[in-house]
Order: structure tokens, then C-alpha cells, then sequence
């Protein structure tokens, strides 16, 4: 669901995995239409970093 979040809001998705700084500055991006695809792509490799943090996290026993 997070994908499909990333790729056609992807200032909001910054909000769900807690960046409300860079969901910001990707709604700024995405205001402008050039700007979509680059917040698109960020976006989802921000959305591959958090869970590959998550599942770091998660195998060091951490909650």
C-alpha cells in the first residue's frame, strides 16, 4: 500500500514513515509537474531505505 502511496503522493508517504521535513520539501517538488517524477522516484527509494531499516532493526532485536 506504501508503493502505491509513494508513487502517486509521495509527499504524504514521507508522513507515514515519519519524515514530515522531507514530506514537506517533496510537496514543494511535486507542486510543479517536472518535479513529480523526480518526487516519485525519491519517494519509493525513501520507502526502500526505511524498510530495509525496519528489517535491520527488527534482526538486532530491537522493537
Amino acid at each position: 500500500m506504501r508503493l502505491i502511496l509513494a508513487i502517486f503522493l509521495p509527499w504524504l508517504q514521507f508522513f507515514t514513515i515519519g519524515r514530515p521535513i522531507a514530506g514537506i520539501v517533496c510537496l514543494i517538488l511535486q507542486i510543479t509537474l517536472v518535479g513529480w517524477i523526480p518526487a516519485a522516484i525519491w519517494s519509493v527509494y525513501a520507502l526502500s531505505q526505511y524498510k530495509t531499516d525496519q528489517k535491520i532493526k527488527n534482526s538486532l532485536g530491537g522493537e
